[in-house]
């Protein structure tokens, strides 16, 4: 009984950390079923190595030290995750074509809940949701693995650098220099594109731009959606290749090849610390509206600047915990903040 009640508070002990550890591992590998995967991995080496730990760290230490190697391991594997406008250039309407490439190729959305623990300090939480939107990720990806380590847990997770250096089995100095060279990197990057500008929570005018844009894409009012989007909006649709740049494209695309979309619905999620909704489009066949895409928004000055559609809806619907159908009258209004 004994050996059952303190195998038992092991799990417990152990399981109060995986929501930290998770938004650890996906900021590490761009992927939420890779970090997934990662964490499960971390927890059971735990488990069974628990009686070898020794209590020379703290539990949340070790176990950060565990998911810092099975990432670096994971990674050793090659390839970074990237957005399409990563890869390649923004494609004129007139020659758009949907190529795909394969899952492993793109930086993937995740629910906030699945990352994001609960904490009490705002300014802390703000710095959560900020280490896990689209570009400051897209940023992390472009690092080399021990880098992006050593920037998560000192910009993100607010190490000290001795932390940092005994984690990774180097010198404070060492954990110094990458760190510096991370910044370098983040900060080229900041400056060669913007990455929107999202309150915390969303403020009264982000509040209503999203209700004008839910309006406009319901009614499937292009000159309405124009009238949001930022002169340099950007529209990406992974897995495809593809992306757009400015509203003329952008709205061009949703009236031609995406004109079936006309009529869909949007529920409202939380997914990268940014605002989102689930797209479901009118289904002919059955009626009512099935899965189409999972859209993550940035916004910046009062405008939409940044427009991501991940399409792979069997993975990201049941992910987010969302329905693969919904009846015609449904419709989500109700659940919009």
């Amino acid at each position: 009984m004994g050996e059952d009640t303190a195998t038992a508070g092991i799990d417990v002990a152990l399981e109060k950390h995986r929501t930290e550890l998770t938004g650890y591992c996906y900021r590490m590998l761009g992927s939420a079923f890779e970090a997934e995967d990662a964490v499960q991995d971390t927890l059971v080496r735990a488990w069974r190595g628990h009686e070898r730990f020794e209590g020379r760290s703290s539990l949340r230490s070790w176990l950060y030290r565990i998911a810092t190697n099975v990432c670096l391991d994971m990674l050793t594997a090659g390839g970074k995750r990237a957005r399409p406008m990563d890869l390649t250039d923004a494609t004129p309407l007139a020659r758009a074509a949907l190529s795909p490439r394969p899952d492993h190729t793109w930086l993937e959305p995740v629910p906030d809940a699945r990352v994001l623990p609960a904490v009490d300090d705002p300014a802390e939480a703000a710095v959560a949701k900020e280490s896990i939107r689209l570009a400051f990720m897209a940023a992390l990806q472009q690092l080399p693995p021990k880098q992006r380590a050593v920037l998560i847990l000192r910009e993100v997770l607010a190490w000290r650098a001795s932390e940092v250096a005994e984690l990774l089995d180097t010198s404070v100095a060492s954990v110094n220099s990458a760190l510096q060279r991370a910044r370098a990197t983040l900060a080229e990057r900041a400056a060669a594109g913007a990455a929107g500008e999202v309150c915390d929570p969303l403020d009264e005018e982000q509040q209503k731009l999203l209700e004008r844009y839910v309006k406009a894409f319901e009614g499937y009012d292009m000159a309405a959606l124009t009238a949001l989007l930022h002169e340099d909006a950007a529209m990406t649709m992974p897995p495809f290749d593809l992306w757009l740049r400015g509203p003329a494209d952008i709205t061009g695309f949703m009236s031609t090849i995406g004109a079936s979309c006309a009529g869909s619905r949007l529920v409202p999620v939380r997914a990268n610390g940014l605002p989102a909704f689930a797209h479901y489009k009118p289904d002919p066949e059955n009626g009512g509206f099935s899965p189409w895409a999972v859209q993550v928004l940035e916004l910046s000055e009062g405008r939409i600047t940044g427009f991501h559609c991940f399409l792979d809806t069997r993975r990201w619907f049941p992910l987010f915990g969302l329905p693969l159908q919904l009846e015609a009258e449904s419709h989500g209004g109700e659940e919009r903040a």
